[in-house]
């Protein structure tokens, strides 16, 4: 049945922490900015964007100029004067809208390269050696990284540009049309009891106080969707891995039957983004009220300002116009964050989800620092040495039978443990993902060591690529990778060297497994580690991986950490993983970093 667990982790509650607080990630992610290669480019743009803004505002300011003579000209029925206004009009129409069309170039382009560089920034923080296999276990933010790597950038990058180049339109249009508001507002008095009187930028003033109302209150009415947002884009995210892993273990789930859980499991997932997106249909709503509302008072609202103006004959036609214009200019510019509130939400949601995952990325080495760290040095040597080795895990310590144990080149080593965990822990000591614990590890040299894994890793694309893998295709020839594919049995697969494909997807487990042993023979490593790969193999695919560890790599020393030894007279000698009582255990900060099955990635049920 299912099992998956809904229990928050510590650094669920850490994240949670983290993302209370706004500044110090909109800090980090503009020195993200400031220190990116490609700064100065955006930069550049910047600029650009700013000119055409700016060139956009004073076009509108022209624009709204025309307003006076236009609608004067209507009021007096002088059809030449309305004629040569209309041609007027067509050339500041015409240079608005290549204006606009240049700003909206410039918007795009910006947002390609800002996601080029924020997408590239979380690669390199990713991608940092061991820092992706230690953040795959840390708990929430170690869930769905595609997600916020691919999806989450590439909107907050919208947003982002999108709401930038906005308030930067708002704000020139507010400075210039406040001027323009302020003069027309001198054309409107009051008459109270024989007394005429002026109010300095009355219009202004109104404007100001009217945008001011219906900010606070769309702030009031509408804070509840930052949080609903971010939750929405967890459940999302949850529901989207689990589309995800459904489909990649289609064959397993249909041996066991176990369709129906799975559907299950993804009705609940739906279930949960539904119930927050229906939280948010109500949000929204509530906030449409206040700026549905203010946007259709806004249409009658200017008139009713200059209205005193107007009807005191103080101000014509034309000029009731302009002064409408730039009220509507200057309420605009004001109501941004009104009318824009919702998204502002979603960016900061956003942003947030995408600030948290960089800082715990950049933060993800300091975990553990309660914990002892085994060391592993690298050596020249060619010898393999375990000094004093403890590895250390939340349920305890384990550590070698022997304290000092010199492993040397062309020697057999098995490694035995009852507990599963604790070898796949020495496995990935020795590969440097597990620094906890205590003791030293003496490494021959990398380009002479290979490790084999439980589940190995083959690369997309062509198969010559993925036999050749980590090294370029181009270092070996064509023929040691046919000598290779016929060697492990796989000659009918010599002819798609250079076909690009999910390997993994079209190979069986035994061809995949074949494929690996495969590789070992075109590297023709001096050190091979092996995670209990031999131990799973059949047969004959095992006699046959024997028999090229005593032929073509007779030479290598084999470290196979696995099951007790079921092949006699193989390995040269046998050591022992046993509890250490007296070791350290893993501390709490550094055990939710165990790469082990987390609430979204359960086995197919059976």
């Amino acid at each position: 049945m299912d099992d998956r667990s809904d229990e928050p982790s510590w650094s669920e509650a850490a994240t949670a922490a983290r993302d209370e607080e706004l500044a110090p990630q909109l800090r980090m992610m503009l020195t993200t900015f400031v220190h990116s290669p490609g700064r100065n480019k955006l930069f550049l743009l910047g600029l650009a964007v700013c000119a055409v803004v700016a060139l956009t505002a004073f076009g509108q300011i022209k624009l709204n100029a025309w307003n006076k003579p236009f609608y004067d000209a209507l009021s007096l029925k002088d059809f030449w004067e309305f004629l040569y206004q209309l041609v007027i009009f067509a050339v500041i129409a015409g240079a608005l809208l290549v204006l606009n069309v240049a700003q909206a170039w410039l918007r795009e382009l910006s947002k390609l390269k800002l996601r080029e560089g924020l997408t590239r920034d979380l690669f390199d923080q990713w991608l940092v050696p061991r820092r992706a296999f230690r953040l795959s276990g840390a708990g929430d933010i170690g869930v769905n990284p595609d997600q916020r790597i691919h999806e989450d950038a590439r909107h907050l990058v919208d947003l982002s540009t999108d709401l930038g180049i906005g308030l930067l339109q708002s704000t020139l249009l507010l400075a210039c049309f406040i001027t323009v508001l302020w003069d027309v507002s001198e054309s409107v008095t009051f008459s109270v009891a024989g007394w005429s009187f002026a109010l300095p930028g009355y219009m202004v003033w109104l404007a100001l106080i009217y945008a001011g109302i219906a900010s606070f209150v769309s702030w009031r009415v509408g804070r509840p969707l930052i949080p609903l947002n971010a939750e929405r884009y967890a459940r999302e995210a949850d529901l989207r891995f689990g589309l995800v892993q459904v489909n990649e273990r289609t064959h397993a789930i249909a041996l066991y039957g176990g369709e129906t859980d799975e559907k299950d499991y993804l009705n609940r997932e739906f279930d949960q983004v539904l119930s927050m997106m229906r939280r948010l249909v109500s949000a929204i709503a509530r906030l449409t009220w206040v700026t549905a509302g203010y946007g259709w008072f806004a249409i009658v609202a200017p008139f009713i300002v200059a209205a005193p103006g107007y009807f005191a004959g103080d101000m014509s036609l034309g000029a009731l116009m302009m002064a409408v214009g730039a009220f509507n200019q200057v309420q605009q510019a004001l109501r941004w964050f009104v009318d824009n509130f919702s998204l502002i939400a979603d960016w900061r949601a956003t942003l947030l989800r995408v600030a948290s995952f960089r800082l715990a990325l950049v933060q993800m080495d300091q975990f553990g620092g309660e914990t002892g760290r085994i060391e592993v040095v690298p050596t020249a040597d060619d010898r393999l040495v375990f000094d004093q080795i403890g590895i250390a895990s939340p349920g305890g310590c384990t550590r070698l039978s022997e304290n000092h144990v010199v492993i040397n080149p062309g020697e057999r080593i098995l490694i035995i443990d009852k507990r599963r965990d604790g070898k796949t822990s020495l496995f990935s000591a020795l590969a440097g993902l597990w620094p906890w614990g205590r003791g030293r590890i003496l490494l021959p040299p990398a380009q002479t060591t290979m490790f084999i894994s439980q589940q190995d890793y083959i690369p997309p694309g062509t198969l010559r690529g993925a036999l050749a893998y980590p090294a370029q295709p181009a270092q070996f020839t064509s023929e040691e990778y046919m000598v290779a594919l016929e060697r492990m049995k796989l000659a009918h697969l010599s002819p798609d060297l250079d076909r690009d494909a999910r390997w993994e997807r079209e190979l069986t487990p035994e061809d995949q497994d074949k494929l690996v042993f495969a590789r070992l023979l075109l590297h023709k490593p001096r050190w091979i580690m092996l995670d209990e790969v031999a131990d799973r193999l059949d047969e004959d695919a095992r006699g046959l991986i024997l028999d090229i560890f005593g032929h073509e790599l007779a030479d290598a020393a084999i470290v196979n950490i696995g099951q007790a030894d079921t092949q006699r007279g193989f390995y040269t000698r046998v050591l022992h993983l046993i509890e250490d009582p007296e070791g350290q255990r893993l501390s709490p900060c550094a055990s939710d970093l165990i790469p082990a099955p987390t609430a979204k990635q359960k086995a197919p049920a059976a």
